[in-house]
């Protein structure tokens, strides 16, 4: 009856999304079956198979939609670059700080699962929404610049990637290096605020 209900509805989809996202949230990426999902999500054992080929169609799923929303938040964060392309880009660290904790079983499926994201078209316009956010912050910090002394915008941004995962992994989410006085946000402002001026981006 109730897989019936919810495949009548047409969520049965966004029901396996969910109940996938919240066992990677409680047992990791690779600890739980296709079978458990559909369990979790209140279906038999083969309704999954109406949308997705297995189980690891069912993880790039939750990626993308991760990828999404995280996307999203960031262009909320930045918005446009104002009232200064600093603020606001600082406002995106803080973004990816919140996406993580808000939303881990989709930031896990994202960066921790092994998942292919080349290997699937969709997930990888997702990723690349979120990447060209950042692309375009650093893009404007550097306008203040001469053309010929800006920083590659993409080193930039994937320094700043490579910034905010780190702080995730280690000061965030229960992890080991997350017992410190110094809060999360506060250490990734930091460190990006000493990346940008090192580069010039920012004055003194």
């Amino acid at each position: 009856m109730a897989e019936r209900k919810s495949y009548h509805h047409g969520n049965l989809r966004q029901a396996l999304v969910e109940a996938t996202a919240a066992l990677i949230e409680e047992m990791g990426p690779q600890a739980f079956t296709l079978a458990e999902a559909a369990r979790r999500a209140g279906v038999s054992p083969a309704a999954p198979y109406r949308h997705f080929k297995g189980r690891d169609d069912l993880i790039e799923e939750v990626a993308r939609l991760g990828f999404v929303d995280f996307a999203a938040r960031l262009e909320a964060a930045f918005d446009r670059g104002r009232p200064r392309a600093l603020t606001a880009f600082l406002r995106m660290g803080q973004a990816y700080l919140d996406f993580a904790r808000d939303r881990p079983g989709y930031y896990m499926a994202m960066f921790e699962s092994g998942i292919s994201i080349a290997g699937n078209a969709d997930l990888a316009l997702a990723s690349e929404r979120a990447q060209g956010v950042l692309l375009r912050a650093a893009g404007a910090l550097a306008d203040r610049l001469p053309a010929d002394q800006r920083p590659p915008a993409r080193m930039v941004a994937n320094h700043i990637w490579a910034m905010s995962h780190g702080v995730v992994e280690l000061f965030s989410r229960g992890k080991p290096g997350g017992r410190t006085p110094v809060e999360p946000s506060e250490m990734l402002e930091s460190g990006v605020i000493i990346y940008l001026r090192g580069l010039g981006l920012i004055p003194d």
